[in-house]
């Protein structure tokens, strides 16, 4: 059985190699400061080289208390970020607590609404008209704007359990816009005038190719200028809503905080972007000083490993990632594996090679091809690790893997594509480091 294969001495090789490595370093470099980070570098260059681990995920919560205690864990990031005691912070723990309140409730919230709502004449029979198990609060709202610049619902209607759109033939394009835009798992039904008479099979056939298709199957015929016909018309509706108990309840407020969490989590992820930023800046010229101090070529990657462990590290702080150093490795590795296939080094490398030959520059060609190409890949990789951690929040474990063997390839091209709209400002980094590094002595 070969050495590697044995699990006592294959968690004891990272340690070994590393002593070796450092060794041979400490030969070539002197100075204690240096010692330590070549030391740290071939440690945790040859830990990336390992057997990685597979990244674990967190599941989607199933329960609303669940839900609010990962929104309420998202606060604590905004926190972290930004501060407790911004104005935005204040709203958004508004909104929870909001959401907490609702979470007593014991009766359903019905809204009628549309570009045109009946008179409220109606609402007395509408109301009896309708049963349910719980108590119904039946909402009679002003009728919805003909325009609006984002088709945003208001949260009113998006809290309520069920909403009764009311619909007049022809069926009008405003209607069927705000008829888009409802929340995904939004209980909707359509009540449709059909006038005095009785609807033919024409009109029908004519309205359900209009409407949407998840709408198709939630609609009925109602006639408001007839109230003592509203039992027999609604029966339909009434007893859909007698099938909603305790457990609609749960499903409106599941609802109701993963919509929250969701816009929660668009917000904070450009706070990370942010901070990703600065981190990026600072680990890519740290990179390419390691590998233009690496005195042995080989410890070029492991210089690259451990100076993006530390970034990794810092990126899993940022999106609350509760990934290990190894697992956070083994993504980045994978990542990497896909930039080397789609020719990213091999670009940047190409592209890189005349602003160094023009660069006057006192070390050697090779290196400083070789130095800016690791901080570009490492921009690159960073990004498409940031794009990873964000796509993976929630995905189950049993899901990463594949997610992100399908994904890597798609993450990195794009990565890609985006830092080369940034190009000319990273050579002009890369200008200024060069001149920074011609400067200092040998």
């Amino acid at each position: 059985m070969p050495w590697l294969a044995q699990k006592p001495l294959r968690k004891l090789w990272p340690v070994a190699g590393a002593v070796v490595a450092g060794g041979l370093l400490l030969d070539s470099l002197h100075g204690p400061l240096t010692s330590v980070m070549t030391l740290g570098a071939a440690a945790g260059g040859l830990w990336l080289l390992g057997s990685p681990r597979r990244p674990s995920g967190r599941a989607l919560p199933r329960t609303a208390q669940a839900w609010l205690e990962r929104c309420q864990g998202v606060l604590a990031s905004f926190e972290r970020l930004e501060g407790e005691s911004t104005t935005a912070q204040q709203q958004r723990q508004q909104q929870l607590d909001d959401l907490r309140q609702r979470q007593q409730r014991q009766h359903l919230d019905v809204a009628l609404v549309g570009t045109e709502v009946p008179d409220q004449a109606l609402q007395p029979s509408l109301a009896a008209a309708c049963r349910a198990q719980l108590p119904l609060r039946l909402l009679w709202t002003h009728p919805l704007p003909a325009y609006s610049p984002d088709w945003q619902w208001p949260a009113l209607f998006r809290h309520c359990d069920h909403l009764v759109y009311c619909l007049a033939l022809p069926l009008k394009a405003v209607d069927l816009r705000w008829l888009e835009a409802l929340p995904q798992g939004q209980s909707v039904w359509l009540l449709v005038d059909r006038g005095a008479g009785e609807m033919d099979q024409q009109r029908e056939k004519e309205l359900v190719g209009q409407l949407p298709e998840r709408y198709r199957d939630r609609w009925q015929a109602w006639s408001p200028a007839r109230p003592e016909g509203l039992i027999t018309d609604l029966a339909p509706l009434a007893e859909a809503l007698g099938r909603s108990g305790p457990q609609q309840l749960e499903q409106t407020q599941r609802r109701c905080l993963e919509a929250l969490h969701a816009s929660w989590q668009v917000e904070l992820e450009g706070l990370r972007r942010g901070h990703w930023q600065q981190l990026l800046q600072r680990t890519q010229w740290t990179v390419a000083a390691g590998v233009v101090v690496a005195p042995i070529p080989s410890l070029d990657l492991l210089v690259l490993a451990a100076a993006n462990g530390l970034m990794l590290q810092e990126m899993a702080r940022l999106w609350d990632c509760p990934w290990s150093l190894e697992q956070l490795q083994a993504a980045a590795t994978e990542l990497a594996k896909a930039a080397l296939t789609l020719g990213v080094v091999e670009w940047s490398s190409q592209a890189l090679a005349s602003l160094v030959k023009l660069h006057g520059a006192t070390w050697l060609v090779g290196s400083a091809i070789q130095a800016l190409s690791a901080a570009y890949l490492t921009r690159v990789v960073g990004r498409a690790m940031a794009d990873y951690m964000a796509l993976a929040s929630g995905v189950p474990e049993a899901e990463l893997t594949a997610l992100l063997h399908r994904q890597a390839p798609l993450l990195v091209a794009r990565a890609a594509e985006q830092e080369k709209l940034d190009w000319s400002g990273f050579l002009q980094q890369g200008r200024e480091w060069l001149r920074q590094q011609a400067a200092q002595p040998a």
